[in-house]
């Protein structure tokens, strides 16, 4: 038998075809030849179960071999091997799919069979100039048949002579592709995409240290473990046998995973697999992409984003499912029903498996809840069915380490936090030893103090709040709200308000004296603003002190993880300076301040004084008046006073800038409320250490 012919395709050639658009990785090539070898190797076991093949299996493995000199890399196998039809049916008719074929007929015993698209073999020719087949079938008196192709859609087929049953791929490789006949390129990819296919793979000889040096020991190279621990059932495997297939999968992670959860679904979709819980770190995307994807045992990709939601691409480990839709080259996923309700399936077993151990051993579960946080606020964040199944176990941890979960902690909080308008207030502080003071004036009080340190924290502050509002059903209920603030925002006085803030008793000029001294030596940055206001606090609250608006700042925090939020983050810092004129020293001061200004600022005070009360007739005498109905000479007498009523306070201010400049107790009041909010650093920190000593 000699047979020449045109491979059957609609196209002129389809192999410019097959190796631009149908295969975007040149390396795949020699996962969908080994495929091929363990599809054939597994349909021989298939019909010798089934009594379709006579005797004796005898050697099954798949070899890769590699001939440098003549540039030839084979796959081999010893599977159910193809006859001269067979070859012209699965290999001269392009996008045939004899595994197809296969599987329908023999569907109840062939779970295994891997291929699916007949465009498998033909990878080849992305690294070869010329394809070789040379194959035996199983069937008795088969004749072996020798098929070769040289990237053309011209073939040649003949018959030959072939010792054993199966067949033998020979890739004529490309002088572009050499880097395909060096062992370790070829040992790294099939250690990649091959290490857990059911059928043992073979290349090489193992070696060992020997005199010095690496010598082969006559054993053969077995790259992959046929029986990989997520095909076995849970039953039959131990907590080591998992901990050592999380090191069989990820050989350089030192870390211990914190938990596994073991998928094994038959219905409504075939799914396998084994998913760990690592020690997340506080980077995310150091984590991602540590899932790696099976079609029945072969790897496909460790990017599964479009078959596991987001959050969950935290996770390591295995899945496996023939029912996850791959393109030619199985290196994309499709989106379709199936993989949303194997995503949704997955995302239910991770969020039972946590509340399992929740109920099961709080104390594991809390030991471990640091680790794991990130994770779970990321899910709950990004996904509304996973927030609603982690509502009841994800925990708030306060500053003495003691753990909650939210409606633990709003029940522990309230009768002491609530404060007059009915709102519960949740304190928390970012850096426990930056806000030492106002944690220790919160505890005086009687308050709790959580510790919200991670990188989530603040969005998931904000959920909190919304959720809780959302939820609550009670309209008296809603008068109040869940407010979580940081406890260095305000003094917790202003924080948590149990009765209306006492009124300034100042008069206009008092406030000015205090106001313009204060201003004329805070810090002028771009990246950050100062404002001054005065508030009658309490006698024993600080004199001064540096507060924050908590929605600006969590904004600002939070649109450093969130887009379409870059309009806060290029917001400066604001921060107001209270003076709290209830304080003694700040009474003191102020008499301070106007005795010493008082030769310069009184004059100012009583012309500024006169200037008012004629700016006071001038618009008393035109009210009413339209603006046409105006003189010139009436619309400038009024200019000229309101310009000069401004000159004449911008010399007042300058009376008490002056004085400030030359006060040691404004400037070291000034710096002892920057030093408690962290905002005193270099020359000034200096300074302020100098001038404290001075003042001793």
């Amino acid at each position: 038998m000699s047979k020449k012919g045109n491979i059957g395709v609609t196209s002129d050639n389809i192999f410019p075809v097959i190796k631009k658009f149908l295969y975007s990785d040149h390396e795949i090539f020699l996962r969908e030849l080994i495929s091929n070898a363990v599809d054939a190797t597994q349909k021989l076991k298939t019909l010798a179960s089934v009594g379709e093949a006579k005797g004796e299996l005898g050697d099954t493995r798949v070899r890769v071999l590699i001939d440098k000199q003549k540039k030839t890399l084979t796959v081999q196998d010893h599977g159910i091997g193809m006859t001269a039809e067979e070859v012209d049916k699965y290999i001269n008719q392009i996008a045939f799919s004899g595994a197809e074929e296969f599987v329908n007929k023999y569907k109840d015993n062939a779970a295994a069979i891997i291929g699916h698209f007949g465009l498998g073999f033909y990878s080849a020719f992305m690294v070869a100039d010329k394809v070789e087949i040379f194959s035996l079938s199983y069937q008795e008196d088969a004749k072996a048949v020798h098929w070769s192709c040289d990237g053309s859609p011209e073939y040649t087929m003949e018959e030959t002579i072939k010792a054993e049953r199966g067949t033998d791929i020979v890739l004529h490789i490309n002088e572009e592709y050499t880097q395909y006949l060096e062992d370790s390129t070829v040992e790294g990819l099939l250690t990649k995409y091959c290490k857990f296919l059911p059928v043992e793979i073979a290349f090489g000889m193992k070696k060992e240290w020997k005199d010095g040096k690496q010598v082969e020991t006559g054993e053969e190279n077995i790259i992959n473990d046929v029986n990989p621990a997520w095909t076995r059932k849970p039953a039959d495997l131990t907590e080591e046998d998992y901990k050592k297939f999380y090191h069989q999968l990820y050989p350089h992670q030192m870390d211990e995973p914190l938990f596994h959860i073991h998928l094994n679904v038959d219905y409504p979709f075939n799914l396998t697999g084994i998913l760990y819980f690592p020690r997340i770190k506080n980077n995310i995307d150091i984590q991602r992409n540590k899932i790696q994807l099976y079609c029945n045992q072969v790897f496909v990709t460790d990017e599964v984003e479009n078959i596991v939601p987001q959050y969950l691409t935290l996770l390591h480990g295995v899945i496996d499912s023939p029912d996850i839709p791959l393109n030619v080259s199985r290196s994309y996923l499709q989106s379709d029903n199936n993989v949303k309700k194997i995503s949704n399936h997955i995302t239910k077993k991770v969020a039972d498996k946590l509340a399992e151990i929740f109920r099961s051993d709080r104390e594991d579960f809390e030991k471990k809840w640091d680790d794991i946080k990130l994770f779970i606020q990321y899910g709950m964040l990004s996904d509304e069915k996973f927030y609603d199944r982690a509502v009841g176990f994800a925990l708030l941890k306060n500053l003495d380490s003691k753990y909650f979960t939210f409606d633990e902690y709003k029940v522990q909080v309230k009768e002491a936090q609530t404060d007059k308008n009915g709102d519960i207030i949740m304190l928390y502080a970012q850096d426990a030893d930056a806000s030492y003071a106002y944690i220790q004036r919160a505890k005086e009080k009687g308050y709790d103090v959580l510790l919200m340190d991670g990188e989530l924290d603040v969005h998931a502050m904000s959920q909190f709040e919304q959720k809780s509002f959302e939820h609550t059903t009670d309209s008296d209920d809603k008068k109040g709200a869940i407010r979580f603030v940081r406890v260095d925002s305000d003094v917790i006085e202003n924080i948590i308000q149990k009765e209306d803030k006492a009124k300034v008793e100042l008069t206009a000029n008092e406030e000015d004296a205090l106001r313009y001294t204060f201003e004329s030596l805070l810090p002028k940055t771009d990246k950050t603003r100062y404002d001054v206001s005065l508030e009658a606090v309490s006698a024993d609250a600080l004199p001064v002190f540096l507060t924050q608006n908590e929605f600006m700042r969590r904004m600002k925090e939070m649109s450093a993880h969130q887009q379409g939020m870059s309009f806060y983050g290029n917001m400066p810092d604001q921060y107001n300076l209270v003076i709290n004129t209830a304080n003694d020293k700040v009474k003191a001061l102020l008499g301070e301040i106007t005795t010493a200004c008082a030769e310069g600022t009184t004059p100012l005070l009583e012309q500024i004084a006169a200037k008012k009360a004629e700016e006071a007739t001038l618009q008393e005498a035109q009210k009413g008046k339209k603006d046409a109905d105006l003189s010139q000479e009436e619309k400038d007498a009024v200019t000229n006073v309101t310009k000069e009523l401004a000159a004449l306070k911008m010399q007042l201010k300058e009376q008490y800038t002056a004085y400030a400049t030359s006060s040691e107790k404004i400037h070291q009041l000034i710096d002892i409320a920057m030093l408690a909010a962290g905002q005193l650093k270099g020359e000034a920190l200096a300074k302020f250490v100098n001038r404290s000593v001075e003042l001793l």
